[in-house]
């Protein structure tokens, strides 16, 4: 059944009366439903490469972290390099292209001691760009591993949700109390709650917070139509919201 769901696959491309066909002999069609199980099957196989014990492989779909580990940078710089000619050569086998262009490499690292911090990686003998911070599903993990880069894009994304509901969440007339909470529980809450356990230790720090609060105040200055100056506490006891530092 799997064999014959791979062959005799055709593309057609039709241009009013021009007609093109070409016979497929990889890849699988967009969404469809055996497609994530087959490719998971297929993807195993480069998780299960000989990697060093300094190297661990994350992936999700067809995205995919290299960390590997290293006493120096030149050592875990060398190490990435061994470890991405095992990938390519896999890649090759499988008739798989990594695209050097979207693959990037991040140097982790806290030490305040001066060494070299720029990275010479290679992909398909192409250096990959060097980046101080990254989104991977959604988290945005910088070098230093601190969440402020990741704090400050949900609470900006948050504030411009929230300034496009109040054209519709006046004092006097708008949207319910009613909608207004279920539209910030629905849509805005989710979004400074997702992947919380990850970076949710930074709220420890009070800039991180008040950045947090502000995104909940916002809202519940709309939902309760009160005025700017009754505290954010004042404001979860009206709305009956739980403080969204307490939420996690």
């Amino acid at each position: 059944m799997t064999k014959s769901y791979l062959s005799k696959r055709l593309a057609t491309l039709q241009i009013k009366n021009i007609k093109i066909e070409a016979e497929i002999t990889k890849g699988l069609p967009q969404g469809s439903c055996c497609g994530p199980g087959l490719w998971s099957i297929f993807y195993n196989s480069l998780l299960n490469l000989n990697f060093t014990h300094r190297t661990k492989t994350i992936a999700f779909a067809d995205d995919l972290i290299l960390a590997t580990r290293g006493t120096t940078v030149i050592e875990a710089e060398n190490i990435t390099n061994i470890e991405l000619t095992k990938i390519s050569a896999w890649a090759i086998a499988n008739k798989i292209h990594f695209n050097e262009q979207k693959s990037k490499t991040m140097l982790l690292s806290r030490r305040k001691r001066k060494e070299r911090k720029d990275l010479e990686i290679y992909l398909n003998f192409r250096p990959l760009t060097q980046v101080f911070s990254l989104k991977y599903l959604g988290i945005i993990i910088d070098s230093k591993l601190k969440s402020r880069e990741h704090i400050n894009y949900i609470t900006e994304k948050c504030s411009k949700l929230i300034f496009a509901l109040s054209k519709s969440a006046k004092i006097n007339w708008g949207l319910s109390h009613d909608a207004l909470e279920s539209k910030y529980t629905g849509a805005i809450l989710p979004l400074p709650l997702y992947g919380a356990p990850i970076w949710v230790n930074a709220r420890t720090k009070a800039c991180y917070n008040i950045k947090l609060t502000r995104v909940q105040r916002l809202t519940n200055i709309r939902i309760a139509k009160s005025y700017r100056t009754v505290s954010n506490e004042a404001l979860c006891m009206i709305t009956g919201l739980t403080p969204i530092d307490i939420n996690p």
